[in-house]
């Protein structure tokens, strides 16, 4: 199951095009070791470990399936310990059920060829209930928790909000176990401190992020899945896997189990919202990935419960259910997946000798360089080669109507919609090529939102 679901996450990559998050990754892995703790001073800083991987990673190249290989085999390790974490709760076939229905997630195509690290935050999650498990089972094996320890740093380490499985974590605490769990909580925590007041003192890089509010609870099971339909199926089955996980439990005395894996699913999206409410807005749908292994085991408990055909009843699940996402699926392998079709954008530009570009946001200057492998127009307004030191953006000259002096023609490149950018004062850049004497001639969008949207502008 391990190699099904590194496949699954290699073939997710398909023809889609790094976007802006994953060229970050590229611009704070390429700077020197220095180079990174500084961009981590200012931003992103709750990135920095897996950045630091990705540096010595990406000296082996920077090829788009390289970069995104990681986050293959981390879908691999998820899978690998979830049918081991089903076999201990339940049955070897609850194990392999849920390993197939987490295969066959848009969600985890997505983000298995996704050069970030939330695959990399559900491995992790994996990896530490299946090492909870272990040590309550011999609770008195002191390697056992200190591995545990171990799995809950890297749940801190891989991304800030992953901890918000935790307290389902927390369920499992008996006086037999207390000592050793809090201690291996406490230590294990020590990254999500550190990485926390760092994330809290950055909380100006995510301040897009709009307020929400409960609504957004009814938008969680596609996010989980990947897919609406699927979703809500998923959701339906997974209750059903809490019940089938309850009772088969009853023997043994360990019950508990079952409110653990809802706990996993369902805390981190509450939890989430309350961090959003309370302290600064931050309910983005990938930074609860990390419940999609929960949603996918708890779905094949239910199958493994069947009280017979429960092999028949887990083809049946697997291939209706990659049917019911096939849209979805075919969707995030299209050269537009990840919402920002930079070739796209380069094939629409039609360059003549002393064309200008301007970008309406800078840090988009990082994937045309990544991608253009033809002549581009002349990058009139770029101060400096290298990327700011504190974020991702380029260091610009701001005399727009100088640059464009002796310039005929400028293409003006920016994220978003047409409309976006041409309404007045929207977007600087594009005012400001207006204010230089230019008018627009052609603009083109990529389709998806927000995308890019590439423009001609002519001197009038």
């Amino acid at each position: 199951m391990a190699l099904v679901g590194t496949v699954t996450g290699l073939s997710g990559t398909g023809s889609a095009t790094l976007n802006g998050d994953e060229l970050a990754t590229i611009s704070a892995a390429s700077r020197s070791l220095s180079g990174m703790f500084e961009l981590a001073r200012h931003i992103d800083g709750h990135f920095l470990p897996y950045y630091l991987f990705m540096h010595f990673w990406s000296m082996a190249g920077t090829s788009e399936l390289w970069l995104r290989l990681p986050s293959a085999l981390a879908i691999g390790v998820a899978a690998w310990f979830l049918v081991d974490l089903g076999r201990r709760l339940h049955s070897v076939r609850a194990g392999v059920i849920g390993a197939g229905i987490f295969a066959i997630l848009p969600s985890v195509s997505y983000y298995g060829a996704f050069a970030r690290s939330y695959a990399f935050a559900a491995a992790a999650v994996v990896l530490s209930f299946w090492a909870l498990h272990r040590a309550i089972e011999r609770p008195g094996a002191a390697r056992r928790w200190v591995l545990y320890g171990v799995t809950v740093a890297l749940v801190c380490s891989t991304h800030l909000f992953a901890v918000l499985v935790l307290p389902a974590q927390l369920l499992l605490l008996r006086r037999v176990v207390a000592v050793r769990m809090l201690g291996a909580l406490a230590v294990g925590c020590v990254p999500a401190a550190v990485l926390g007041l760092i994330g809290y003192g950055e909380r100006h890089a995510i301040s897009w992020i709009p307020e929400r509010g409960p609504e957004v609870w009814l938008k969680f099971p596609k996010m989980a899945a990947g897919a609406t339909t699927l979703g809500v199926v998923l959701f339906v089955m997974a209750l059903a896997g809490a019940v089938v996980l309850w009772r088969a439990a009853a023997g043994r005395g360990d019950r508990v189990w079952a409110p653990v894996l809802a706990g996993w699913l369902v805390l981190p999206p509450v939890l989430l919202l309350a961090v959003s409410v309370l302290v600064t807005p931050a309910y983005v749908d990938r930074y609860l990935f990390v419940t999609a292994p929960a949603l996918a085991l708890l779905a094949g408990l239910a199958v493994a419960g069947l009280p017979r055909f429960q092999v028949v009843a887990a083809v049946m699940v697997v291939v209706v259910g990659f049917g019911l996402a096939f849209a979805e699926h075919a969707e995030v392998r299209e050269e537009d997946g990840r919402f920002e079709n930079i070739p796209w954008a380069l094939r629409v530009i039609k360059a003549e000798p002393d064309d200008a570009i301007v970008y309406g946001q800078s840090q988009l200057r990082a994937g045309f360089e990544y991608y253009a492998d033809s002549l581009m127009p002349v990058d009139v307004l770029l101060a400096r080669s290298a990327p700011d030191p504190d974020g991702f953006g380029y260091s610009e000259g701001s005399d727009v109507s100088g640059a464009l002096a002796d310039r005929e023609r400028v293409w003006v490149v920016w994220r978003g919609t047409k409309q976006s950018g041409l309404e007045r004062d929207s977007i600087d850049r594009v005012r400001e090529v207006e204010d230089a004497g230019f008018e627009l001639s052609a603009a083109k969008h990529s389709g998806d939102l927000p995308g890019l949207t590439v423009a001609l502008f002519t001197r009038r």
